[in-house]
């Protein structure tokens, strides 16, 4: 028989377990605790996990997602690198052997070495300061996740999840790799501390075919963010400036790629910025 489990959406139970351990939400690794069971649920049902589903879980602080995801998956790895947090983790998590722990900066993480070339799911509540490296790193791995389902500020989902016209480079850093959608919107009043902004749960249909080689997204993103390294000027300008390119050789590129030099970054959809690489003006 299961033992009882602490509640970690109950905010008594929870300081009870902070205070027993010591510790304090710190706002400064956004420890911003979810409290609300409704919202684990939405997660976990945005992430369509099933009985057969690896998971991995980055920055599990006390595990109160974790738990959920347990219940549903076959197998949860949850990485966590704050020592006093690990200590949490394990002992709310003890009773389901299919949780493994492991204690790392997710950015240090390498999927091939927990999953092998074997899918798995990403699934995540993301502090702010680390939402861009976290896509970037897994999505640019050689194992990428099947499908991301992540908690993160409402704002930073609404700029994912954005259309041509109001692109940004984190857009297109993860509207290449696959198909962001916002999937619910999470007051603040969810969180134990409530923080100051509201979030979205946002899920990202990773596509199966990637395009352009690996070397070649190098070089794909170089153009990228030199297109939106002055956001207010014309593309031509912003071209020519971050790639110290002359006006005439940006100009025939442009008008190569059919694209109007007067446009700006924000407004090219993928497919243009793919179309730019390809007639990027070679040495």
């Amino acid at each position: 028989m299961m033992e009882e489990e602490v509640d970690l959406t109950s905010v008594r139970e929870l300081r009870h377990l902070l205070s027993a351990h010591r510790m304090h939400p710190n706002k400064a690794f956004g420890q911003n605790f979810l409290i609300d069971p409704s919202v684990l649920r939405q997660i976990v049902a945005a992430a369509e996990i099933d009985a057969a589903d690896s998971v991995l879980e980055v920055g599990a602080g006390m595990g109160v997602l974790t738990r959920e995801l347990a219940r549903q998956a076959r197998r949860v790895v949850a990485v966590e690198l704050e020592r006093d947090m690990l200590a949490l983790l394990a002992e709310t998590t003890r009773v389901y052997p299919n949780v493994e722990i492991i204690a790392r900066n997710l950015l240090y993480l390498d999927p091939l070495e927990v999953f092998g070339d074997a899918p798995y799911k990403l699934v995540a509540n993301l502090p702010y300061y680390i939402t861009a490296p976290t896509f970037r790193h897994f999505l640019e791995s050689a194992n990428a996740p099947r499908l991301i389902v992540v908690m993160v500020q409402q704002e930073v989902a609404e700029r994912i999840a954005a259309a041509p016209g109001d692109l940004s480079l984190l857009a297109v850093s993860v509207q290449f790799y696959g198909q962001p959608r916002i999937m619910a919107r999470v007051p603040a009043a969810a969180f134990y501390p409530a923080p100051k902004v509201d979030s979205a749960i946002l899920r990202v249909d990773v596509s199966e075919d990637i395009p352009l080689s690996r070397p070649e997204r190098d070089q794909f993103f170089r153009v990228v963010q030199a297109g939106f390294s002055a956001r207010r000027k014309q593309l031509h300008n912003a071209l020519e400036q971050a790639l110290r390119l002359s006006p005439g050789t940006v100009r025939t590129w442009l008008q190569a790629a059919n694209i109007d030099a007067s446009r700006r970054a924000e407004t090219l959809h993928i497919a243009e910025w793919i179309n730019l690489w390809h007639y990027f003006p070679k040495p």
